[in-house]
């Protein structure tokens, strides 16, 4: 059986990531206890592939508030992909405005069979299917995609970003976030990140936010990207404010205006002396083309765009158009943290914070060190169960 394992593997990679990769031996982990099984998918070798599934809260360390809501917990699923007895691990966040809860990712998770696919390989096959389960659901569905990347990246002996021909010398420093709050709180907030963050991102978008800023400058001098979370609605004075903010050391704006102000966006863009950032208005690849013209720049979220696998096309997109690209987070744990840092290597900006903002993350994963962003060499997702 070992030698049979080993010769599909070795066959496998081959094929998939060509004659340079390497292949090490690959990590067996225990499934977590308390997992709810689905069921079983026949392999080529024998093998057998297992979909598992638990809730699981995520707690804030400290109050979280945006431009339309507060909360100090986040849901999220913890799933698992086994085969042969190496687990991929994935997750599935859902901050309010998804519109996911975690009643809705365990019922998309029920209805996935994944009987009709003979080998783990078979990624795009996979995860086409997964993606025409039912319409949305796209954190649900990203948790099987985060999973299988984890998985199949143990099995072929490399992380993505490897497998993906990204030098993870380049992957950028990235961004901590200050949500709304006081002018006390947002001084305790910014003290705690200077000198272990090199770039601060700031949410406005209410009464309050040159009162955020001048608070912060009073503290440090910091690069700061702020995200407008859709908050301001008057085009002028979206200009007339991200000139004031690149007199303080603003590097970019997320999303200033609502994304159902389109041409709104489009002329701020065209006329702001910063780079403008589609969020809330970008999701998926379809929406790449239509972003073009209307901001400079995309964020890629793996929770709205079905994980890695659109992910990494998304960026690639984007780039031939022209456009920067940042990758973003919700409040998550390292696992699906580390699984967006895979595509870091590439980017402009990223704003890969939301593991260090929970204080009962299960793993240990990409670490940020200095400021910047440090992938691990382990295979898949360079992830350790704590």
């Amino acid at each position: 059986m070992k030698q049979n394992r080993r010769s599909f593997l070795k066959t496998a990679a081959f094929g998939t990531v060509g004659a340079g990769a390497l292949f090490q031996q690959a990590w067996a982990n225990t499934p977590a206890a308390g997992f709810q099984s689905f069921g079983i998918n026949r392999m080529g070798t024998g093998g057998k592939l297992k979909l598992t599934y638990e809730p699981y809260e995520l707690k804030l360390q400290h109050v979280f508030t945006v431009a339309t809501y507060s909360r100090t917990t986040t849901p999220d699923v913890q799933v698992q992909l086994e085969y042969d007895g190496i687990v991929g691990y994935g997750e599935s966040s859902m901050p309010p405005y998804l519109g996911e809860s975690t009643e809705s990712v365990m019922n998309f998770l029920a209805k996935v069979d994944l009987s009709r696919f003979n080998d783990p390989f078979q990624m795009e096959d996979i995860l086409a299917y997964v993606d025409s389960v039912m319409p949305g659901n796209t954190a649900a569905k990203a948790s099987i995609d985060i999973a299988l990347h984890d998985l199949v990246g143990k099995l072929l002996g490399a992380p993505w970003y490897k497998i993906w021909g990204l030098d993870k010398e380049k992957a950028p420093n990235t961004t901590f976030t200050i949500g709304i709050d006081t002018a006390d709180v947002v001084r305790e907030k910014t003290l705690e990140a200077v000198g272990k963050f090199k770039i601060l991102k700031v949410k406005l978008g209410r009464d309050n936010d040159k009162e955020m800023i001048e608070t912060i400058r009073s503290v440090t001098d910091l690069p700061i990207a702020v995200d407008a979370n859709q908050g301001w609605t008057d085009r002028q004075y979206a200009l007339d404010m991200i000139h004031w903010l690149k007199e303080k050391g603003i590097v970019m704006i997320e999303q200033p205006m609502p994304k159902t102000q389109p041409d709104d966006n489009a002329w701020v863009t065209q006329h702001s002396p910063l780079p403008v950032f589609a969020d809330e208005a970008m999701q998926r690849l379809s929406d790449v083309q239509r972003m073009y013209g209307a901001y400079t720049g995309i964020n890629i979220k793996l929770m709205k765009c079905t994980g890695m696998r659109e992910g990494w096309k998304m960026l690639n997109l984007a780039r031939a158009l022209g456009m920067q690209v940042m990758v973003g987070c919700m409040t998550e744990t390292s696992c699906a943290i580390s699984a967006a840092a895979q595509l870091s290597p590439a980017v402009d900006f990223a704003d890969l914070d939301g593991n260090l903002l929970i204080s009962n993350d299960r793993f240990s994963g990409v670490k940020v060190i200095g400021g910047k962003l440090t992938l691990e060499d382990k295979p898949g997702l360079g992830l350790t169960l704590l």
